[in-house]
């Protein structure tokens, strides 16, 4: 094994964030495994760094099925070094009786982590080399990006028609009248067949139109995470845990008195809100598992937060980790995000197993990196694009909660504002 030099200082300041953001992310990307984590300077208690990027692989972990929890944390306890990788939304199948019949032509293993052998990160302006030779900067810095001629726009398609989705609704508020959930989050998938895209370029592009607090890109050989998600799962910071469900959209204006006057009726929208405290309930719950007892509180509830296509209900939640736990199992106790399953939890997911048609795999999972103190932060997979560039698949997918008072129509038409987007930036 090489020999690595592990540096925790500010080694450079940077005249040109964005020009260094580009020409890293570039030289990344010639691995066969990197993940890049970009706040777009947003500013948030939690984030240690403002862009993080780690390359190449000294060791890694694959879980296809089975015991991926218990797996990564054997990994992390044997190497306690800086991890980043990935959980697929599927491992609910080791956690509950559940499992997924559904389509997948993504084929994303259900758990990745990898160490890297470079890993640079980014705050207020100035560059730390956290693993690696200090000559990567210089190989960096002296790094020339190649602009790839533009392929043509990929064919979506939606996999159910407006009609489809609308009869599952109804569907599924016939379940909330029966009273066997009380809320469920429901979702669809644009795909197209044959595509060929740059998935790099597709990312700068993505983040450059909706930049986002917990953005990211990660490839894994041929498999690509392009990522604009504006949602934290949770994050730990010493004995603290914080998570950030979204529940609750609505469009922006570029009229700024009409823009204003949304956000004001986004915070006062009862029926936006009741969706949001059901949520904030689910998540307490799952957190209590992990906390010191008492310790759960909600530090903000009906936050509204504005990014360039939406405006968004956010509500964060805390808690003491018990010493007890296993901040992995914190992890896998709160698996997967409230705000991407329902209430109560399982026989939701039970029912977005039945009624939607393709299997989520990455989408609702999540990624992020772990430290080596075991402090971690991992965002939501929403407003991403997936992308298998062996078989060319490229799959978006999104959703929403669907409640009693919920309209259908209106649901759709909030499906196609999340996508707006990713459509945009696809040529659709």
């Amino acid at each position: 094994m090489p020999s690595f030099t592990y540096l925790c200082r500010s080694v450079k300041t940077l005249q040109n964030i964005s020009d260094f953001k580009k020409k890293a992310i570039h030289w990344a990307d010639q691995f066969d495994v990197c993940c890049v984590l970009d706040s777009n300077e947003y500013k948030d208690a939690y984030s240690v760094y403002d862009y993080i990027i780690a390359a190449g692989v000294q060791k890694d972990l694959t879980c296809l099925e089975g015991a991926g929890f218990e797996t990564l944390k054997t990994f992390y306890e044997t190497h306690k070094q800086w991890i980043f990788g990935f959980f697929s939304y599927d491992l609910k199948n080791e956690l509950e009786d559940l499992h997924s019949e559904n389509i997948d032509y993504l084929n994303f293993p259900d758990l990745y982590f990898f160490i890297p052998q470079y890993l640079i990160a980014v705050k207020h302006g100035k560059i730390e080399l956290l693993l690696g030779n200090k000559a990567v900067l210089e190989q960096i810095e002296a790094y020339q990006p190649v602009n790839n001629a533009r392929v043509s726009s990929p064919d979506i398609k939606q996999r159910i028609s407006k009609n489809q989705y609308i009869s599952k609704v109804e569907l599924l508020k016939s379940h909330i009248v029966r009273g066997d959930i009380y809320e469920v989050n429901f979702c669809q998938e644009f795909f197209a067949d044959h595509a060929a895209i740059n998935p790099l370029e597709t990312f700068e592009l993505l983040n450059q139109v909706s930049p986002t607090p917990f953005a990211g890109y990660f490839k894994y050989h041929h498999q690509y995470i392009l990522s604009a998600t504006p949602e934290r799962f949770l994050c730990k910071r010493g004995s603290k845990l914080i998570s950030q469900p979204i529940k609750g959209t609505a469009r922006r204006s570029h009229n700024p008195q009409e823009d204003k006057q949304i956000k004001v009726q986004l915070r006062n929208d009862t029926k936006e809100q009741s969706e949001n405290v059901m949520i904030v309930d689910l998540v307490r719950h799952d957190l209590t598992k992990s906390a010191v007892k008492g310790s759960v509180k909600v530090e903000e509830l009906f936050g509204i937060y504005t990014f360039p296509q939406v405006h968004q209900m956010i509500s964060t939640i805390s808690c003491e980790l018990d010493p007890g736990i296993h901040f992995i199992d914190a992890i896998k106790n709160a698996f997967p995000m409230g705000s991407m399953t329902g209430a109560p939890k399982v026989k939701a997911m039970n029912l977005i197993e039945e009624y939607e048609e393709t299997k989520r795999g990455i989408y609702s999972g999540s990624f992020g990196c772990i430290s080596p103190d075991g402090d971690f932060d991992f965002n939501v997979v929403i407003r991403s694009i997936l992308y298998n560039a062996e078989n060319r698949y490229l799959s978006f997918q999104v959703g929403g909660a669907i409640t009693y008072h919920c309209d259908p129509e209106k649901e759709y038409d909030e499906c196609l504002l999340k996508a707006s987007a990713i459509l945009k930036v696809l040529g659709v």
